[in-house]
C-alpha cells in the first residue's frame, strides 16, 4: 500500500475552498461585506504570490468561527457545501482518487485550509484521512486561534512526518499531487511528485525536474 497524497484547493477542487468560504460569509451577510471581501482577496493573492503570512491569515480566517455556535456554523457549512463546493467538484479528480483506491493505495488529503472548512469536503471525496490546519476548539466552541503547526509550506512536511511517526505508513512509493509552488517542500519529499494544473513557478520546477504535469480540469 502506497500513500497517495493530495492537495485540495485548485488540485482536487476546481477552486479554493478557503477563499470560497470567505465569499460565502460575505454573501450571507455574516461578516462586514466590504472589509472582509477586501481582506479575503488580499490574503488569497498573497498565497498565490508565495508571500502569505500564514499566522496573520489564520487570525483573520478563524475569527468568524469564534463568533458563532457550532450548531450555526454546521448549518452554514451544509449550505456552503451545496452552493460553493459541489460546483467545484471535478470528474477527473474523482477518477484519479478511484484509480489510486483501486490500486490499494491509502488516500490522504493535506491542506493549509482549516479542518472546519475541509473535513466535510474530505468526507465527500471519500479519502482515508485528512491533515489540515487545526482550529483550536475549547469548551464546545472555536477560539479563533490555531492549534499546533499550520499545515502550510514546510508545515505540511512537519505535520506529515508527525503523522507517519504515529502510524504504520511510510513514504516508500508515495505520490503527492499539487497545483502550487507553496507545496514544493512536500513535493520534494515524495517518490512521485505530480504537478496538477500548476502555477507558473511549479510548472517551471516540474519541467526542470522531469515531474509529470497533468490536468484535472
Amino acid at each position: 500500500m502506497a500513500l497517495a497524497i493530495f492537495d485540495l484547493d485548485n488540485t482536487l477542487l476546481g477552486g479554493d475552498s478557503d477563499h470560497a468560504w470567505g465569499e460565502f460569509l460575505v454573501e450571507q451577510g455574516i461578516v462586514d461585506a466590504e472589509a472582509y471581501k477586501q481582506a479575503n482577496d488580499y490574503y488569497y493573492q498573497a498565497y498565490l504570490n508565495g508571500t502569505l503570512n500564514i499566522n496573520e491569515f489564520l487570525q483573520f480566517s478563524l475569527k468568524p468561527l469564534s463568533q458563532h455556535s457550532t450548531k450555526q456554523l454546521t448549518q452554514w457549512h451544509q449550505q456552503f457545501m451545496s452552493e460553493k463546493i459541489e460546483p467545484l467538484m471535478l470528474e477527473k479528480a474523482t477518477k484519479l482518487l478511484n484509480d489510486h483506491r483501486d490500486q490499494g493505495d491509502y488516500l490522504l488529503i493535506i491542506t493549509a485550509t482549516n479542518a472546519f472548512v475541509t473535513s466535510p469536503i474530505a468526507e465527500r471525496l471519500g479519502v482515508d484521512h485528512l491533515l489540515a490546519t487545526t482550529p483550536e476548539f475549547l469548551n464546545g466552541r472555536y477560539t479563533g486561534q490555531v492549534s499546533g503547526t499550520p499545515c502550510f509550506q514546510g508545515g505540511k512536511v512537519k505535520r506529515l512526518h508527525n503523522w507517519l511517526t504515529a502510524t504504520s505508513h511510510s513514504l516508500a512509493g508515495s505520490f503527492f499531487y499539487s497545483d502550487s509552488h507553496n507545496d514544493l517542500p512536500l513535493l520534494e519529499e515524495v517518490d512521485n511528485p505530480v504537478a496538477v494544473d500548476p502555477d507558473d513557478t511549479l510548472r517551471e520546477v516540474a519541467q526542470t525536474n522531469g515531474w509529470p504535469i497533468i490536468s484535472l480540469r
